[in-house]
């Protein structure tokens, strides 16, 4: 909350700007002191410092340093007087057009840009003698696709927002999509998707900036159909943060590194000339037997041999909830629903399968798993 007695002298730019370029204009273009910028934001002094620092540093990207060199222009015109010649006006006022200056412009903006830049291999490229950049993908024998073009002032918007970075400067600079970036097109998609089901609560459509959904294959009672995920964190993960009673989580450390060793293994094992392996005849009442390898690459078959002996060795039940959830990123609720288990018994058998699971790999190695 800012301090009416300390007006920010930037308040005429775009609301969009992030609060450490605007301390960055006000320390610089204004001449307000850190101090004072601390105590017209409740924030401490060292946190503004930091602020400018970071400013300043990211000055040696071109479109950071031009945006900047405009806004502060801009900035300094606005507070040397409130009549300027009409020529200072009229250069003040396309210096502080050049951005978009509403939020809504700039989100429409990056959900068409940032969707193509986050394509594999996808650089925006921006020269210093066009207003115009332009996204470009490499194709097959060394010739370049234009994706899509943008104004280089919204390029500098999504600079100045940490949703690029520049790759390769020079007279015609590279620029890669950032996880700030990646993070703010899953934020801008899901609210279009929770929109459209008519559902707006913020925390739902800010945890999706956090998640890599994914598509896979599952049996449910409707059949067989592809289901989304989230391959950015497994239940485990999930239940490794919940607490117990006692305050402790539910599953310790170490239980869930020996999960997230048999996800790497199963992972590795789909690596082979069969991309989709069929591991569900692994799980209750199918055959438990040998376990033919499907392609002559030692590092894959290796991880299916071991998945496989880890399976044998969990047996029935246990076995199957280890593949369900730490596998296949099953849900407990929705294990429990296949294996026809009374709730909330899902996450209790699924700690005694991990521990039997971590004792399997300590009697394979011959010592304790620590770390």
């Amino acid at each position: 909350m800012q301090n009416p007695t300390f007006p920010s002298p930037c308040q005429h730019l775009p609301h969009w700007l992030p609060l450490a370029v605007r301390h960055y204009l006000d320390h610089t273009a204004s001449g307000l002191t850190l101090r004072e910028l601390a105590r017209r934001n409740g924030i401490a002094a060292s946190t503004v410092m930091r602020q400018v620092r970071h400013c300043e540093t990211r000055r040696d990207d071109p479109l950071v340093d031009a945006a900047l060199d405009s806004l502060r222009r801009a900035s300094q015109q606005a507070q040397d007087g409130m009549s300027p010649t009409p020529e200072d006006a009229m250069t003040a006022h396309s210096r502080t057009e050049t951005l978009p200056q509403d939020a809504a412009t700039l989100a429409a903006e990056a959900r068409r840009v940032l969707r193509r830049l986050a394509e594999p291999e996808a650089v925006l490229a921006v020269s210093a003698d066009l207003d115009r950049a332009v996204v470009l993908r490499e194709q097959p024998g060394g010739a370049q696709a234009r994706l899509c073009t943008l104004d280089r002032a919204v390029a500098q918007a999504f600079a100045l927002k940490d949703w690029i970075a520049c790759a390769a400067p020079g007279r015609v600079s590279a620029y890669r999509i950032t996880q700030s970036g990646r993070a703010a097109l899953r934020r801008l998609l899901a609210e279009d998707e929770m929109r459209a089901g008519g559902v707006r609560e913020a925390q739902f459509i800010y945890a999706a900036q956090h998640r890599d959904m994914a598509e896979r294959e599952a049996e449910t009672p409707e059949g067989r159909r592809r289901i989304r995920y989230n391959a950015a964190e497994s239940p485990v993960s999930a239940l490794g943060r919940k607490l117990d009673r006692d305050g402790k989580p539910y599953l310790e450390a170490d239980l869930v590194r020996v999960a997230e060793r048999m996800r790497e293994d199963f992972e590795l094992a789909q690596m082979g000339p069969r991309v989709a392996q069929n591991w569900d005849r692994f799980l209750t009442g199918s055959d438990r037997g040998g376990f033919a390898s499907s392609g002559p690459a030692e590092g894959p078959t290796a991880a299916r041999d071991r998945v496989a002996e880890a399976l044998r060795d969990l047996g029935p039940g246990l076995g199957d909830v280890v593949l369900r959830v730490c596998c296949f990123l099953e849900g407990i609720e929705t294990t429990e629903r296949h294996m026809g288990w009374a709730a909330r018994s899902g996450k209790i058998v699924l700690r005694i399968a991990l521990q039997r699971l971590k004792r399997h790999y300590e009697e394979r190695a011959g010592r304790p798993m620590i770390g």
